[in-house]
């Protein structure tokens, strides 16, 4: 999050929050929309833990919001009466004291669009614009459904990634869990029964024995290490160059990088459909919906694409030369683009992909279960087998 102080075509000078990948790509990007950039500074994270406002809604919870104001208005209410039918049934908290602030604006004289920009923090910059364009067109309830639309693919996408990810999760850090338990606690018991009798012990037995001992004896020193080498690693990925780097690792993972690839191009064609239909110009399209990919490498060179565009090269040979989007979804844009459908286009590319995303997020939990269950197996058997051949060794010999 930046606080920006900008200056508009017409001679204000407004101090505003927004967020953004980085503070050259926030300066670009208020550059291209005309404003002229005085500062830009970052908010301090004391100031976002204590400002309400910058906390962004769930997706459930915009979806649910959006589903009764556009009901509201179709019903033809004043804009006013809608805000207050929604102030009225909703229960107190952040989003009240929000919904209260934009009412009293908008009843001062200003439009629903800035009354929700002055909380971009708490909205999408898509759902702001997305009313922008819906005042502007004069039908807002079919731009609050293309967003509402929108909304609820995303969220099923969304839960579908969650839900793959839960399980396998979960037993990764059972296995973690077991392991150190028995590596910390269990052989170095079985260590000082076997040191006693004096026993010759297997390779396999002298190989647990000797990692557990390094792992107990060191325990005061990797332990803070590790520690420390995690939250190093996580303040050095929340920079813009250690999110650049990891963004662009991810990208290179065995399956996980085609998953996440095929995953941010599902949302930025679903996202640039939606600002497309809704009447928001190409460029500023692209550029809204670029914010959607949640990967840093991607959005570096979807910028570099933005500005070909704007200096007359197609969509499509533009995409192809940020070298982000594969094949397929580059003759589709091209289609779209000679036919005059890029919006219906774009829609089947997100579809396809979402579909795409799906297939591998069920061979992920196909494949992943029996995996993950046949790696606890060996590994836990492997110490206890290691560990009990002397027991089975030592009643051979009083035998």
């Amino acid at each position: 999050m930046y606080r920006c102080k900008i200056g508009t075509s017409d001679g204000r000078v407004l101090e505003k929050e927004f967020e953004a990948a980085s503070r050259e790509a926030l300066r670009e990007n208020l550059e291209e929309q005309g404003f002229f950039v005085f500062k830009i500074s970052k908010v301090s994270f004391q100031w976002l833990s204590a400002s309400k406002s910058l906390r962004r809604f769930t997706g459930q919870r915009l979806l649910a919001l959006n589903q009764e104001m556009q009901v509201l208005i179709r019903s033809g209410l004043p804009i006013l009466q809608v805000l207050d039918t929604l102030i009225d049934r909703m229960e107190s908290g952040r989003l009240l004291e929000i919904l209260r602030e934009i009412r009293s604006d908008v009843k001062g004289g200003s439009s629903l669009s800035d009354a929700f920009e002055r909380f971009q923090g708490a909205f999408p910059q898509l759902y702001i614009a997305s009313i922008r364009a819906g005042e502007q067109s004069g039908d807002l309830p079919v731009t609050l459904g293309r967003f509402i639309e929108y909304q609820k693919r995303i969220e099923m996408i969304k839960s579908k990634v969650r839900s793959a990810t839960f399980y396998p999760a979960l037993l990764a850090i059972a296995v973690t869990v077991v392991v150190a338990f028995l590596m910390l606690y269990v052989v170095p018991s079985f260590t000082q029964v076997y040191t006693d009798a004096n026993v010759e012990l297997p390779v396999l037995t002298q190989l647990i024995i000797s990692l557990a001992n390094v792992l107990v004896s060191g325990l005061p020193v990797w332990l803070p290490a590790l520690i420390a080498v995690l939250i190093g690693l996580r303040f050095y990925f929340r920079t813009d160059s250690g999110a650049f780097f990891l963004d662009r690792y991810k990208l290179r993972l065995p399956f996980f990088g085609k998953l996440l690839s095929e995953y941010a191009i599902s949302t930025f064609c679903r996202t640039f459909a939606t600002t497309l239909s809704s009447g928001i110009p190409i460029v500023h399209s692209m550029q809204m919906a670029r914010g959607t990919l949640n990967n840093r490498w991607m959005e570096h060179h979807l910028t570099a694409a933005v500005k070909r565009i704007q200096e007359g090269t197609k969509i499509s040979e533009a995409l192809e030369q940020s070298e982000t989007f594969p094949i397929i979804a580059l003759r589709m844009i091209g289609v779209g683009e000679t036919s005059g459908s890029l919006a219906e286009m774009l829609s089947d590319i997100a579809e396809y992909y979402e579909r795409e995303v799906e297939r591998r997020l069920d061979r992920l939990t196909t494949m992943i279960e029996p995996v993950m269950m046949l790696t606890m197996g060996l590994l836990i058997g492997a110490i206890v087998v290691a560990m009990y051949i002397p027991i089975f060794q030592l009643a051979g010999t009083v035998r």
